[in-house]
């Protein structure tokens, strides 16, 4: 790091940041922050080891697999990110639709990271069929030039032949692992693609209602989803 105070300055502000209140002293901090800023999430150039237009035929032969059933796609694209250190997916076309269809009218997201130390919040912003997140405290530290730290990348090319989305991901490895990318990634599902009125209502207080969203809300549904659990126990097998 060439700048050691600029380095403690952004860790003094990540601990300030943490040991926040959650209720609405702070709120209207939050949603002017979120405001502000979520809009240049994706419209800018990625960093350095992102793949710019990430297309599904730099992946593989789009028309080699149109030969294939759906099944058979899918288990070739499991195969093949398999060995590697990324999340991956197949989203059935209904899913994505409903994911899809949402996300015009609310693009803007907010997930909810379990730490060892807490939660630390990571927005997401659609841009096309990407879908770019960078952690909360990256964007008060940084503003605009907060970089993403993971970029979910949607191929629908396929949907209407063969009824699947493909789905996979880059990372900034120095601030996320696989299992915490996979849980962000779940997420999507459990916000865009449920079908309780009351956990996609969130997404639409975020975007719609600003004043009136409760990010401990975002923490209280991923507790009980179960996804939160199943990363801190992934952490605790690593601590051990």
């Amino acid at each position: 790091m060439s700048d050691p105070a600029a380095f403690e300055s952004r860790l003094e502000k990540r601990s300030e940041f943490r040991k926040q209140p959650v209720g609405r002293s702070r709120q209207g901090d939050f949603i002017k922050c979120v405001e502000q800023k979520t809009d240049a999430l994706g419209k800018r150039s990625v960093k350095r080891g992102f793949t710019k237009d990430k297309t599904l035929s730099s992946i593989f032969n789009i028309e080699m697999v149109k030969e294939k059933t759906a099944e058979e796609i899918k288990q070739i694209w499991q195969q093949y990110f398999a060995a590697k250190d990324t999340v991956y997916a197949v989203i059935p076309a209904e899913k994505f639709d409903l994911i899809w269809n949402r996300a015009q009218s609310c693009p803007t997201f907010l997930c909810a990271l379990p730490r060892r130390e807490g939660y630390e919040f990571f927005v997401g912003q659609w841009t096309g069929t990407e879908l770019h997140f960078t952690a909360l405290i990256n964007i008060q530290t940084r503003g605009e030039a907060a970089a993403s730290q993971l970029i979910l990348y949607h191929y629908p090319e396929l949907k209407e032949e063969k009824g699947i989305v493909l789905m996979t991901a880059e990372m900034d490895s120095t601030f996320l692992n696989v299992a915490e990318a996979q849980c962000i990634a779940n997420q999507v599902q459990l916000f865009y693609a449920t079908d309780r009125k009351e956990t996609y209502g969130l997404v639409e207080t975020f975007n719609l209602r600003p004043n009136e969203f409760k990010y401990m809300s975002v923490i209280a549904e991923l507790e009980q989803s179960g996804l939160g659990a199943e990363l801190k126990c992934s952490q605790n097998q690593n601590k051990t």
